[in-house]
């Protein structure tokens, strides 16, 4: 992907765009590449970087969704299930297999939740993980030797999916490239162009040029997850709002809070919520919160008491108490839930996601989660085709290999979520040896990746690579600041910047890092 190439496309392009996608996040990618990958002439924009937002701040979880299952919502479990099964065998280098134990401290916790999860799988049917199974006190600690003992009578043990949320989203959008799609970062929307009283595309303009350019489309598609009412609002000034954001925090521990291989679910805690603590890229993502939030921020925070909530309950569970002083990182995303009660424009596709078309024929794709993007997408294709008037072709996604697939690779190679990338990595470092230095001795990021993020993935700044090409923000937060020089020094050589950029970089992206850190 060449960001260069595709404005300079873009100021070439003359005519009307079959799709024009507002919104770089899982949605808004999903929508783009069913539409390109159908043939379609399809425009992606994304005013921050992709992903930037809720997509990269997930609980890092391909899930059918347990806690559906206990509200009675079979339906939804059945389509997240059915979906979890197409993503590890669309991009098997990022989705993989994880072991959860619900461990079971009350008599009734066994039988309950063993028949809850022998549901679960069953619901999962050829695309199921593995079975689950009781396990006793001694095979629960074994698995997990940091759990509480005192009072534990045992566990239950079931298999969901488990990913790198940014990966994914910067594979789709390689992937929609690949089907002739044109997804640009960096490029906000700030008007609608008409037809009468029908829109008939976008104005937008490049964040980093200051250029505006006048983009037209048979139809444009909302896709912007907890910014959807700014839209639906530039359409029009009396719309009423319809999302309610609400915000998740996730605390990043070391391993040695839960060495080996499963993870913990606990499915209520004190107030009703979900805890889990997972392995992820040899670190523990602990949480998560469910905090209603009135504004909507690309860089929300985690509040105070929300913090205190994931410790506290993470302290119940493990043997060692974790203290903010063990933080790696703390990170906070909003989902755009939707608001209880809808208007005669909206149509329900889903309880977990919405589907709305404006009168000026704005379609809006809003709610929903990464496990279900696929069909969320479709269905918002099929219905924008009505819209733009165009003839239908039938949604390819449920068997297309995202970029990057490889299934079979090394788990223990630090380049492995590449997938078949990683080659050309590799030979970045033979040409040359030193680009094959570690940016930061705790973790395990190359210079060469540097090189591929900005050659490649459309890396503009050091956040981009330091947040979403690579997961260091989030791994070690400290440590990230430490390599933020050396990665905005070869960044820079990459993009033809100066001293100046490299300093002005540096500078913005320690600011932003501190706000991951507990003082």
């Amino acid at each position: 992907m060449n960001r260069k190439e595709m404005i300079k496309n873009l100021a070439e392009f003359d005519g009307y765009w079959d799709f024009v996608v507002v919104g770089g996040g899982a949605t808004g990618l999903g929508v783009g590449l069913d539409a390109a990958s159908r043939g379609y002439k399809t425009l992606l924009l994304e005013q921050h970087d992709f992903s930037k937002g809720t997509s990269s701040r997930s609980t890092k979880l391909v899930h059918g969704g347990v806690r559906y299952l206990r509200q009675g919502n079979i339906s939804l479990v059945l389509e997240a299930l059915h979906e979890r099964g197409l993503l590890i065998r669309n991009a098997p280098h990022l989705v993989s297999h994880q072991a959860f134990i619900v461990p079971n401290y009350e008599w009734w916790d066994g039988p309950f939740y063993g028949a809850g999860m022998k549901v679960y799988d069953l619901l999962a049917g050829k695309l199921g993980l593995g079975p689950s199974k009781h396990l006793s006190k001694e095979e629960t600690l074994q698995r997990i030797p940091t759990l509480e003992p005192d009072g534990l009578r045992g566990g239950v043990v079931y298999f969901d999916g488990q990913f790198d949320d940014s990966r994914l989203a910067i594979n789709l959008a390689q992937t929609m490239v690949e089907h002739g799609g044109m997804p640009i970062n960096y490029m906000k929307v700030t008007g609608f162009t008409r037809s009468g009283e029908m829109i008939d595309g976008v104005v937008a303009s490049d964040m980093e040029s200051g250029k505006e350019y006048e983009i037209h489309g048979r139809v444009v598609v909302n896709a912007t997850g907890v910014f959807t009412d700014n839209l639906l609002k530039m359409d029009n000034p009396e719309a009423e709002p319809i999302i309610a954001p609400s915000q998740g925090v996730h605390l990043i521990l070391n391993k040695e809070f839960l060495p080996g291989d499963s993870a913990i679910m606990v499915p209520q805690t004190a107030d009703g919520r979900v805890l889990f603590a997972v392995p992820w890229h040899d670190k523990v993502v602990v949480g998560t919160t469910d905090t209603p939030v009135p504004d909507v921020s690309l860089e929300p925070r985690p509040l105070e008491e929300e913090i205190k909530f994931i410790l506290d309950h993470a302290a119940i569970y493990l043997t060692k108490d974790p203290t903010r002083a063990d933080v790696q990182s703390a990170f906070a995303g909003l989902r755009p839930l939707v608001k209880a009660g809808e208007s005669e424009s909206t149509a329900a596709i889903s309880r977990d996601h919405y589907l709305m078309i404006s009168e000026s024929g704005l379609v809006t794709i809003t709610g929903g989660k990464w496990t279900t993007y696929r069909k969320m997408a479709e269905d918002t294709v099929n219905q924008a085709l009505l819209v733009a008037g165009l003839n239908e072709h039938a949604c390819v996604t449920k068997d297309l290999r995202i970029h990057g697939w490889l299934k079979h690779f090394d788990k223990n190679d630090p380049l492995h979520y590449y997938g078949s990338d990683a080659i050309h990595i590799k030979r970045i470092v033979s040409a040359d040896p030193s680009m094959g230095e570690k940016l930061h001795e705790d973790l395990p990021y190359i210079k060469a990746e540097v090189i591929w993020a900005v050659r490649e993935e459309m890396a503009r700044t050091v956040e981009d690579f330091l947040a979403r090409r690579s997961r260091a923000l989030l791994l070690d937060t400290r440590a990230s600041i430490d390599m933020a020089p050396e990665v905005a020094r070869i960044m820079a050589g990459e993009l033809g910047y100066d001293d100046d950029w490299q300093a002005d970089q540096v500078a913005a992206y320690t600011n932003l890092a501190k706000g991951y850190l507990l003082t």
